[in-house]
């Protein structure tokens, strides 16, 4: 073997350690981080119900959001408009305000139907029931404490 093949092996090795332990490094930072973010994130509205009342809870959520599609639609192309139109050497604010102003309207008709549903539902809940949900909603939404570094 000649000097420069095993100088051209030594680097190739050199380089692809690196790598190896820059992709283990990331892995292993990604992993960390996805744990805590599983410990510290916050419960679901709804946590505390039963299991069949959580599963039917959670459903006629995501039954509103499904037949509220063509909202969720409208909201995400006002936002993409936006984005268009930040995106163009001469700022047309009056259409950018407008493309927000569609966003906003298309993202709280949406929030408004979800809640009422979630209010229907909550209508069919025994009182204890009620409560449980109350409590997951307190605790969601309690401030969380400052993170200390």
């Amino acid at each position: 073997m000649t000097e420069r093949s095993f100088r051209i092996i030594v680097i190739s090795l050199l380089v692809l350690n690196i790598f190896l332990i820059g992709a283990l490094a990331g892995g292993g930072l990604t992993w960390v981080r996805s744990t805590q973010n599983k410990a510290e994130s916050l419960p679901l509205a709804g946590e505390q119900l039963p299991s069949g009342q959580r599963a039917a809870f959670r459903q006629a959520l995501n039954d509103a959001r499904k037949a509220d599609r063509p909202s969720i639609l409208e909201a995400q192309q006002a936002k993409i408009d936006a984005a268009s139109l930040l995106g163009q050497p001469n700022l047309d604010t009056a259409a950018l305000s407008a493309a927000l102003a569609r966003a906003r309207d298309a993202d709280m008709a949406l929030r408004e139907r979800i809640e009422q549903r979630a209010v229907d539902f909550a209508a069919t809940l025994s009182y204890d029931e009620r409560r449980a949900l109350a409590e997951s909603l307190i605790r969601r939404n309690a401030p969380k404490p400052a993170a200390t570094k």
